[in-house]
């Protein structure tokens, strides 16, 4: 599948995909769907290759997402989510943001609710502070980093996920 790259843009709600390419803890077939229909249906949204990976570099571009406002995340756990926000020192706005979980959730769930108009916030109450104050969940999120590039995981090949983001497996056992 093939998205066209300016859907791929901020807008008012933005919507937030994570492909999960080092972990691999979502079903292929649930990211690949939910990847498809948000490709189909026209809306404006962004792609990573991994909100783990990210977090992990703390990439500037997870601070840019979560000071933009409203957001929507197709991922995985909203705490995960929260604390990975958390620990590249960019956390998400608690009233204006939704985690859909493609974990435990099917792909029709997590695409209605992307593509509702209306936002439900559920991120878990608590302070999203710095690393060191929540290290089991933390740590928990680094080690299936880890774990998948030791074991030279390289993620499924989807063509419309920016592979710019993609970190060599080396730079993430540090």
């Amino acid at each position: 599948m093939d998205c066209n790259m300016s859907q791929i843009m901020a807008g008012p709600t933005r919507l937030l995909y994570c492909n999960c390419t080092y972990a691999q803890v979502v079903p292929k077939e649930v990211k690949a769907a939910v990847l498809k229909k948000l490709c189909e249906s026209g809306v404006a949204f962004e792609a990573v290759a991994d909100l783990c990976e990210m977090s992990a570099r703390q990439d500037p571009a997870l601070k840019r997402l979560a000071e933009g406002g409203a957001i929507k995340v197709a991922a995985c756990y909203p705490r995960a989510v929260k604390w990975l926000f958390a620990a590249a020192r960019a956390p998400l706005p608690q009233a204006g943001t939704e985690v859909l979980n493609m974990r435990t959730q099917s792909a029709e769930e997590v695409t209605g609710a992307m593509l509702n108009q209306g936002v439900n916030p559920n991120l878990p109450a608590g302070k999203a502070g710095t690393p060191s104050e929540k290290p089991s969940e933390l740590s928990n999120l680094k080690s299936q980093v880890t774990v998948a590039a030791a074991d030279g995981v390289s993620g499924d090949a989807t063509p419309s996920i920016d592979s710019t983001l993609a970190t060599p497996h080396s730079a993430l056992r540090s």
